[in-house]
């Protein structure tokens, strides 16, 4: 096959598509513009470089929806899944990886398949001609926004995203601070004790809320406006909202039970998950935030066990773009105002790393068949990744569109009854259906292809 498939941007969908529609047999080209254009949130060249947390959440394909979908990319070969679980670190029941040799070891196999090139270079324009998936990201470059957002005859939405702050392990007081996951989940002692906790008084807590509140925050650029997406708020945004909030959010206290003081029970725990291999980095689990770095570590430094925390990086915030997906894109998540492009990851409207991943793997595999002459059968809705792309392809209202984790509640519902009591059968439900429904996909997928 000559004619080639061209993928803008190298990160968790980019590269996913990529490896797709080269494990189908068509010739790719990744133009990546990093390390030439760099963003305010990458450090590196690398492509599916991870630039918040390491985290791609829960692993429990039985009762969690982006379990279901990690369950799902691995059933369709997914390369990031491949690598992730290649360098996974224990996190009790989610997956976390290595950052750095995640995304070196996504870029090796990359560069080392036959069918797939990568170009040093930045996209400004929506191409005319040829086939095209735009993967560009929630950074996607001044230029190419422009131009989307010129296609779409409307500005595109967006939204403001946090990073969370990462702290060097031999500053942590461990005298204060103790080894324990959340109600000591995990099948191995390193998924029992992947976590740092802190422990904080009410007094502790109350004055770290008052901190927040009365620290100096980012400032956004003149006519920059957008909202937060709430899954990824900024810890000082939780606190405006009530003084309780990050209490029974990332700070609550349960299933936790301090070792150097096991008959008090914490007002409030900050919890740190691992961050690399060596154990030497640990992130501030669910502390995004845009506070001024000056004050960030004075008011960080109130945490019991950080008082002297060395930081490898503050937490920062930076604007995110995505398009009003429903109106724009069709079921095969091509534009449809110039359907030689389609639109895949966290641009086309839905969050996270593995959600982000999932739209390039059928992105992917929807390009490469079109372009081989072959028609796939209609994804199943029933499916984490069917569930996903029905969303945004016309599932969700455009008028109040807004990015979305994958969810049950994005699932066409199942015949369960029981409430809240019956939660788990329902769910496990819902997880059975979608791996009949997509083992019976790929299997068609395949037997297409090989007609």
């Amino acid at each position: 096959m000559t004619e080639r498939l061209h993928i803008v941007g190298g990160g968790m969908a980019g590269s996913e598509a990529a490896w797709q529609a080269a494990q189908a047999g068509v010739p790719v080209t990744i133009h990546e513009m990093r390390p030439r254009v760099g963003t305010f949130a990458h450090r590196t060249g690398s492509l599916a470089e991870m630039v918040c947390s390491n985290s791609f959440r829960s692993d429990d394909d039985e009762q969690n929806a982006v379990g279901l979908l990690h369950w799902e990319m691995r059933a369709a070969g997914g390369l990031i899944m491949e690598m992730a679980d290649l360098h996974r670190l224990p996190a009790g029941g989610a997956l976390a990886v290595d950052r750095d040799p995640f995304a070196e070891a996504v870029t090796e196999r990359l560069l080392a398949h036959p069918l797939i090139e990568v170009v040093d270079e930045e996209v400004t324009t929506l191409p005319r001609d040829g086939s095209w998936i735009i993967a560009t990201g929630p950074l996607t470059g001044c230029g190419l926004a422009q131009a989307i957002a010129a296609e779409a005859g409307q500005a595109s939405l967006a939204f403001f995203d946090a990073i969370a702050p990462i702290v060097h392990f031999d500053s942590i007081d461990m005298r204060k601070a103790w080894r324990q996951s959340r109600y000591d989940k995990g099948e191995t002692e390193a998924e029992r004790t992947a976590y740092i906790n802190c422990p904080m008084d009410r007094d502790q807590y109350e004055a770290f809320i008052d901190a927040l509140l009365a620290a100096e925050k980012a400032e956004f650029k003149p006519g920059e406006t957008a909202g937060y997406f709430d899954g990824c708020l900024p810890i000082e945004v939780m606190a405006e909202r009530g003084r309780e909030t990050l209490r029974h959010g990332p700070m609550k206290p349960v299933g936790l039970t301090n070792p150097h003081q096991p008959k008090v029970k914490a007002h409030a725990v900050v919890q740190l998950r691992r961050d690399n291999a060596l154990g030497t980095l640990y992130n501030i689990v669910g502390f995004q935030t845009k506070m001024k770095y000056g004050v960030q570590k004075s008011v960080l430094a109130m945490i019991p066990g950080l008082e002297e925390a060395r930081f490898a990086r503050l937490g920062g915030i930076h604007r995110n773009t995505f398009i009003n997906s429903p109106t724009l894109l069709d079921g095969q998540m091509r534009l449809r105002s110039r359907p030689n492009i389609r639109f895949a990851g966290q641009i086309t409207g839905v969050e996270g790393y593995v959600e982000s991943a999932a739209m390039g793997l059928l992105a992917g595999r929807l390009a490469a068949a079109e372009m081989r002459g072959e028609t796939l059968p209609e994804i199943p809705p029933t499916t984490a990744v069917g569930a996903l792309v029905s969303h945004i392809s016309g599932g969700a209202d455009a008028k109040s569109f807004q990015p979305m984790n994958v969810n049950f509640g994005l699932f066409p519902p199942v015949d369960a009854r029981g409430g809240r009591r019956n939660r788990p059968a329902r769910y496990k439900l819902y997880t059975d259906r979608a791996k009949v429904d997509w083992t019976e996909w790929l299997g068609h997928s395949a037997a297409k292809a090989a007609e």
